[in-house]
C-alpha cells in the first residue's frame, strides 16, 4: 500500500507535512511548519493526530486548505495524456422526463429507506402515497397465497407497548421462503391473554387471514400468549351422522337453542389459528433452567460451577467497564472478551468459549493484573467440558433461528441430531459434567413432547427433499410412508359425460386398456418416486401432491425470530428525531422499511 492510498494523501492540509515512510498500519511524516523537523506518526485511515498537532503547535498560523483533488486530477491527466481524449459534456440531448407519480415514488423511497424525518417532505401527495398504497398492495400479495403462517410478539419502547406480527409463506413457483410484516400496532393496557387474542384476531381479519389459510402462529412461551391461543383455539366439531326418519316427531327445546350462544360470553368472539411455541425460546429455557439447575445442585459440579462462573463474571465486568483493563487484555490476547446478554443464552456460551480459547496461563496473568482471583485447573477444565457439551446446542439454535432457508420441517431432524450429538459428547467427560448430556436430552424430550408426536411436524420434515426419511429410524419409516400416502390429495376425477339415453347406459363396458394411458401417477408411485429423487428443493415440481403438502406444512417458521428482527428495525425507525411520530405513521414506516416496499414488493416481498 503506497502513500497515495492513505487518507493523508487526500487531506486538504497535507501540504504542510512531508511524507517520510510507511510503518505497519501507520505512516511517518514531518511537519514543514516546525523549526526543527520532527517525525509524526498517524494512522493510514485517519489524520486526527496531525490535526491535533496543528491545533496545538501552530494555532497562531493561518492555515489554508489545498484545493480538493487538484494534485490527483493533475496526475491522472498526465498519465492519460495521449491515450484518452477528454470528453465534453453535451447538453443538446433532452433530459429524461419523469412522470409526477414516479417522482413521488422516488422521494418516498428516499425518506423510508434512509429513515429520514418526515418533515423532509410535508406534501399531501407524499402522505397519501405512504399511507394509501403500501397496505392494499401487501394485501393482494397475501391473498394470492394458499397457505401462510405468522409470528407474533410484544415489544416496548419509549414507554409504549407494541404488538408485532409477521407473515410467512413459500412461493409456489420458486419454492423460496417469503416474508412480510403486517403489524407493529400500539398495544394499550395490560398484556392479558384476552386482550392479546382480540388484537391478534383484529390484525388477522384486516388482512383476510382466516383459520383455514393460516397454518400456525409462532410465539414465545409467555403464559399470556399460551393462554390466549388455548382459550381461543379453533375446535373441530364432529358432524352428526345422518339418520333416516322413522316417522316419529322430534321435539326441539327452543329455549336451549336461543340461549346456548348467549350464555357463553367467550363463544364466537374470536378464533385463533393453531399455536406453535418458539423452538429457539424453548431451547433457551432448557439452557437457562434445566442445565443451570442441575449444575447448581449436583454435588460434583456445584462448587466448581459457582466459582468458575463468578470469576468469568468478574473478568467480563472489569474488561467492559475499565479502559485500563481493556489495555491489559490487549497485552495477553488479540481478541476482546464477549460480555453476555441476560436474555440470550447463546451469548453466555460465546463468552465462555472465548475465555477457553485463551491459555490458562494468559487468563491468570490477566486476573493478576486486574486483581481478580486466578482460575485453577479444575475450573478451567469445567468450562471446556461445558462448552464441548453445549456446542451442538448453539448450532441447533443458529439453524432454528434462520429465516430464508429454515422451514418448519427443519425442527424435528434438528432435535434428533441435537440429542444424538449431545449424548455422543459424553465420552471423555469427568465426574463434574458426566450426567449433563442425559439431563439435556431428557429436557428436550419433555419440552418438545407435543412436537415429537405431531403429525404436522412429521409431514413437514418428510416433505422437505433434503430430509425425507434420512433422519427417521428404520422402525418408523413404514408408518411415515403410510402417513405421507394418506395425506397426499387425490387427483380430481373427471365426471363422465351425460348419456343420451337409457339404452346407452345399458351398454356400459369397461374402458379399453389404452384409455388410461395418460392417467396421472398414483399416490403410492408418486411417494416412492419422491423418496428416491434428488435432495433438492426444485425436485418438488415433479411431485404435485408432495409439493402441496410441503407448501402447507412448511409454511411456519420454527421460531419467532422474524418478529424480533422487526422490533430491532423498529428501534432504528423510532429514533430521537422521530420521537413524536404518531402510532399509525410509525407502523406504516416500519412495515414499509421491513418489507422493502419500494424495492421488493413488486417481486412479491422478500
Amino acid at each position: 500500500m503506497t502513500e497515495t492510498d492513505s487518507t493523508f494523501a487526500r487531506w486538504t492540509f497535507s501540504h504542510y507535512f512531508q511524507f517520510v515512510r510507511d510503518k505497519d498500519k501507520n505512516i511517518i511524516v514531518k511537519c514543514n511548519l516546525c523549526a526543527t523537523l520532527r517525525e509524526l506518526s498517524t494512522s493510514r485511515n485517519s489524520t486526527s493526530n496531525l490535526k491535533k498537532h496543528l491545533d496545538r503547535c501552530h494555532a497562531n498560523t493561518k492555515l489554508t486548505e489545498r484545493a480538493a483533488g487538484v494534485e490527483k486530477r493533475k496526475n491522472a491527466e498526465d498519465e492519460s495524456a495521449g491515450k484518452i481524449k477528454q470528453q465534453k459534456l453535451s447538453f443538446s440531448r433532452t433530459a429524461m422526463l419523469l412522470e409526477p407519480r414516479e417522482v413521488k415514488r422516488l422521494v418516498a423511497e428516499y425518506i423510508v429507506e434512509d429513515m429520514l424525518p418526515l418533515s423532509t417532505v410535508e406534501s399531501p401527495a407524499f402522505r397519501k402515497l405512504v399511507s394509501k398504497q403500501a397496505m392494499p398492495e401487501l394485501k393482494k400479495v397475501i391473498e394470492a397465497q394458499q397457505y401462510v403462517s405468522t409470528t407474533a410478539d410484544m415489544w416496548s419502547a419509549n414507554n409504549k407497548s407494541f404488538m408485532g406480527v409477521t407473515v410467512h409463506w413459500i412461493d409456489a413457483d420458486t419454492l423460496k421462503r417469503k416474508k412480510a410484516a403486517i403489524a407493529c400496532r400500539r398495544f394499550r393496557g395490560r398484556h392479558t391473554y384476552d386482550a392479546i387474542a382480540t388484537e391478534l384476531e383484529d390484525i388477522f381479519s384486516q388482512y383476510g387471514l382466516t383459520y383455514d389459510k393460516v397454518t400456525a402462529c409462532v410465539t414465545d412461551n409467555g403464559s399470556n400468549f399460551v393462554k390466549a391461543f388455548k382459550e381461543h383455539q379453533h375446535v373441530e366439531t364432529e358432524e352428526e351422522d345422518e339418520v333416516e326418519s322413522d316417522g316419529e316427531v322430534d321435539i326441539t327445546d327452543l329455549h336451549s337453542v336461543f340461549t346456548t350462544d348467549d350464555d357463553d360470553p367467550e363463544h364466537g368472539l374470536c378464533v385463533l389459528p393453531p399455536h406453535h411455541r418458539c423452538a429457539s425460546h424453548t431451547l433457551n429455557l432448557i439452557a437457562n433452567n434445566e442445565v443451570d439447575k442441575w449444575l447448581a445442585s449436583n454435588p460434583e459440579s456445584r462448587a466448581v460451577y459457582h466459582s468458575a462462573t463468578a470469576k468469568c463474571s468478574a473478568l467480563w465486568t472489569k474488561a467492559s467497564r475499565s479502559t485500563v483493563a481493556a489495555e491489559c487484555l490487549e497485552e495477553v490476547s488479540d481478541r476482546k472478551l464477549i460480555v453476555p446478554t441476560v436474555t440470550r443464552w447463546n451469548s453466555f456460551y460465546d463468552a465462555y468459549a472465548r475465555i477457553t480459547e485463551m491459555p490458562l496461563s494468559d487468563i491468570n496473568k490477566l486476573c493478576t493484573q486486574l486483581h481478580i482471583k486466578c482460575m485453577n485447573d479444575k475450573e478451567y477444565q469445567f468450562l471446556k467440558e461445558y462448552c464441548s457439551i453445549m456446542k451442538p446446542f448453539t448450532v441447533a439454535l443458529d439453524i432454528l433461528q434462520g429465516e430464508d432457508t429454515c422451514f418448519y420441517g427443519t425442527l424435528q431432524p434438528t432435535l434428533e441430531v441435537l440429542m444424538a450429538k449431545t449424548l455422543a459428547a459424553k465420552n471423555g467427560l469427568t465426574q463434574m459434567t458426566t450426567g449433563l448430556p442425559e439431563v439435556i436430552v431428557g429436557a428436550i424430550k419433555t419440552r418438545f413432547a407435543a412436537t415429537t408426536d405431531s403429525k404436522d411436524a412429521l409431514l413437514a420434515a418428510v416433505s422437505l427433499p433434503k430430509f425425507k426419511l434420512r433422519w427417521i429410524k428404520e422402525a418408523r419409516r413404514d408408518h411415515i410412508k403410510f402417513l405421507l400416502t394418506t395425506e397426499s390429495p387425490m387427483p380430481d376425477v373427471p365426471q363422465p359425460a351425460a348419456v343420451a339415453s337409457s339404452e346407452e347406459d345399458f351398454f356400459s363396458f369397461d374402458a379399453l386398456p389404452n384409455a388410461t394411458a395418460d392417467a396421472p401417477m398414483s399416490v403410492e408411485t408418486e411417494v416412492m418416486s419422491y423418496l428416491s429423487s434428488a435432495p433438492v428443493m426444485e425436485s418438488l415440481h415433479q411431485f404435485p401432491r408432495i409439493k402441496k403438502i410441503a407448501l402447507r406444512y412448511n409454511a411456519p417458521t420454527p421460531s419467532s425470530a422474524p418478529v424480533e428482527r422487526l422490533f430491532s428495525l423498529g428501534s432504528l425507525v423510532l429514533t430521537p428525531k422521530r420521537n413524536r411520530l404518531g402510532d399509525g405513521r410509525f407502523q406504516c414506516l416500519l412495515l414499509m422499511r421491513f418489507n422493502r416496499y419500494f424495492g421488493q414488493l413488486g417481486s412479491q416481498i422478500g
